[in-house]
């Protein structure tokens, strides 16, 4: 048990979008809010995508992300309580997440430093959290990953959740939750992915694969906005920017995935879909043999196709977060774009070759990414309209006091890539909110700001 000594108090809580902190104290309850959906006429042919991707495992993780969205976006907690930790132990345990997050993330480590003080200790604290449970099954200790570790750490951070760190590190976190409407599911949901490591080495489809990547990377994203904020005059829903934040983790992991083919096929693992590899008439065999061949490289063509379709989904949620907070993300998506530009300039062969950016590379992409950091989020979103296919009707509108159940709906759908057709599972939300606010706003109803 950590040193630091516990005191509870009804101390201040955080506003439903985490732009600043009120001192108020948490008791009754906040104006409740929702969303209500509004159908476009092909209402029947958004059904039938619904139920294929339900029944394919999709639609499991928009549930989850619904979830997330309403709890980290509404305080409603009667008492919130509020751990007192001793000053001097709290700046020790923040520093020892900087040096950790500026030692093994440099280029994210230094986006963050436009954040203000207390979002910078957030991120590294939940950086350091996410990197240790990733070492639980990649680190040097791999080889005695089992489930019942999985399952102390869990417990773990049940305790860390309930005011109870264990160590130093975890009580920075324990710190950073009282301070941001954190939800403890995505922190979950990562160990389940660490468990699917531990018992799978091959995906069937990418069905599965989405799952996998929702959970070891799609949940940083959802981690991350109540820490970084949204900006207060953005004119899309949560969701949109809970959405995006999701897509840019599904990038990212599949972009690891696609580099670090080579290290994975010398582990006996296969983090492909078996399905699509059949497509291309490819085997595990031809995989752990390391055969560049023209099937391989018209295969990794689509698997980059798809990475960088997510990427374009996440540069929408990316332009409409706290000023402040858009340079670390816009690094990353930046920065992973060019590892998949590597992998083509080796001619696509990741099995014999890791595709990396250079330092020059990488100390190019801080200017960019700092000045679409800066840019207007409808000049950012206009920039990217021509690698996008455009909404449908379907829109999201907000009106006030409608049971918690029925809050967030949410249509599943496929958007198609211009150049060739590709459909692709992802989660929906229209961009049209800012009209259909204007709309509604002489008739009382409240946009949530």
């Amino acid at each position: 048990m950590c040193p630091a000594t516990l005191s509870y108090s009804s101390n201040s809580c955080l506003n439903a979008r985490n732009e600043n902190f009120s001192s108020q104290k948490c008791r009754g309850k906040l104006p409740i809010r929702a969303e209500v959906l509004t159908v476009s006429p092909k209402k029947r042919e958004q059904k039938k995508i619904h139920e294929l991707l339900t029944a394919q495992g999709i639609a499991h993780t928009h549930r989850r992300v619904r979830e997330v969205v309403w709890k980290q976006t509404h305080v409603t907690n009667d008492f919130c309580r509020n751990p007192s930790f001793d000053p001097v132990f709290l700046d020790e345990a923040y520093e020892l997440c900087r040096n950790i997050c500026a030692e093994y993330a440099k280029t994210f480590y230094l986006g963050t430093k436009l954040m203000t003080a207390e979002r910078q200790k957030a991120i590294w604290a939940i950086y350091v959290w996410c990197r240790r449970t990733d070492e639980l099954v990649d680190g040097p200790n791999a080889d005695y990953m089992n489930n019942s570790v999985l399952d102390r750490w869990e417990e773990r951070l049940e305790d860390i959740f309930n005011y109870k760190p264990y160590d130093m590190l975890d009580a920075a976190l324990t710190d950073t939750i009282c301070k941001f409407p954190l939800d403890i599911k995505p922190f979950k949901d990562m160990i389940d992915g660490m468990r699917m490591d531990t018992r799978k080495s091959q995906y069937a489809n990418f069905q599965e694969l989405y799952m996998y990547c929702y959970c070891v990377a799609g949940t940083v994203g959802l981690m991350s906005v109540p820490i970084m904020g949204i900006a207060p005059e953005c004119p899309v829903s949560a969701q949109t920017v809970y959405n995006s934040a999701l897509h840019l983790g599904i990038g990212n992991q599949l972009t690891n995935i696609l580099r670090d083919v080579g290290e994975d096929a010398l582990r006996g693992r296969v983090y492909l879909p078996q399905d699509e590899l059949a497509q291309f008439g490819i085997r595990d065999e031809d995989v752990f043999a390391r055969k560049v061949t023209d099937q391989w490289r018209e295969f990794m063509k689509e698997q980059i196709r798809r990475a960088r379709f997510y990427f374009n989904l996440a540069e929408e949620g990316a332009s409409h977060l706290n000023k402040a907070s858009r340079w670390p993300v816009w690094s990353s998506l930046i920065l992973y774009r060019k590892i998949l530009d590597a992998i083509e300039e080796n001619d696509y062969d990741n099995l014999t070759k890791r595709a990396y950016v250079g330092r020059a590379k990488k100390l190019v992409t801080l200017p960019v990414s700092y000045a679409r950091a800066l840019s207007l989020p409808s000049l950012a979103i206009q920039q990217t309209k021509t690698r996008r296919i455009a909404h449908t009707s379907t829109s999201y509108t907000r009106c006030p006091a409608i049971s918690h159940q029925h809050r967030y709906r949410i249509t599943l759908s496929t958007k198609t890539l211009d150049s060739d057709g590709k459909k692709y599972p992802c989660v929906y939300a229209s961009t049209r909110i800012g009209t259909m606010r204007s709309n509604l706003r002489p008739h009382g109803f409240q946009p949530l700001h």
